[in-house]
C-alpha cells in the first residue's frame, strides 16, 4: 500500500468522523485511528464476484476506540512503518520518469520476478520515457523480494521499483 492510499484512508475516517480503521493487506498491517465520542462498528466486505454473483473474499473493516493522535501524525506513522518494513533491504529506485515494463514485449519472458537471485547489471526492467527503451540493471547482488509497480505503469523519478535483500 502506498502512502497517497493510506493518507487517502486517513481523510476518509476523518470525513466520515469514524473512531479509526484497521487494514491488513499483504502482510502489512495499518492501524488508523481518530477522536470520536463514541465508537462505531463498520463492517465492508471486499472480494471478487463468483459465477453466482455472491462474494468469494471478505476483510472485515474494523472502527476502533478514540486516540489521541491527529490524522498527519498518523499519516507520519504509516510513513515510518513503510520503511521500517524496508529496512536490510536495497531499494532500486527508477532513474528516470517513463511507463514500468517487465519484458521487453508482451509475449517474451520477465526480466526479473520476486525470489530470483539477481547479481549486479543483470536487467530488471524496461523503462520507456519518449519512445525510448531504458533498461535498469540491478545495482547489487542479492534476491528480489519486492516489486512495486505493475506492469504497463506509468513511474515518477525515484519511485521504487524493487526490494532486494542483500
Amino acid at each position: 500500500m502506498k502512502l497517497k492510499d493510506i493518507l487517502e484512508l486517513i481523510d476518509k475516517v476523518a470525513d466520515r468522523g469514524l473512531a479509526g480503521l484497521e487494514i491488513e493487506q499483504a502482510g502489512t498491517r495499518i492501524r488508523i485511528e481518530a477522536k470520536q465520542a463514541q465508537p462505531q462498528v463498520i463492517h465492508s466486505y471486499v472480494g471478487e464476484p463468483r459465477n453466482d454473483s455472491s462474494l468469494m473474499t471478505s476483510i472485515p473493516l474494523t472502527a476502533l476506540p478514540p486516540a489521541a493522535e491527529s490524522p498527519a501524525q498518523i499519516a507520519e506513522n504509516a510513513r515510518r512503518m513503510e520503511e521500517e518494513s524496508e529496512s536490510g533491504f536495497h531499494i532500486i529506485t527508477s532513474p528516470i520518469v517513463g511507463t514500468f515494463y517487465r519484458s521487453p514485449n508482451p509475449e517474451s519472458e520477465l526480466f526479473a520476478n520476486v525470489g530470483d537471485k539477481i547479481s549486479k547489471g543483470k536487467v530488471l526492467c524496461i523503462v520507456e520515457a519518449m519512445k525510448l527503451m531504458n533498461e535498469i540493471e540491478s545495482e547489487v547482488d542479492g534476491t528480489i523480494m519486492k516489486i512495486y509497480p505493475q506492469n504497463g505503469q506509468p513511474i515518477e523519478y525515484g519511485e521504487k521499483l524493487f526490494a532486494v535483500r542483500l
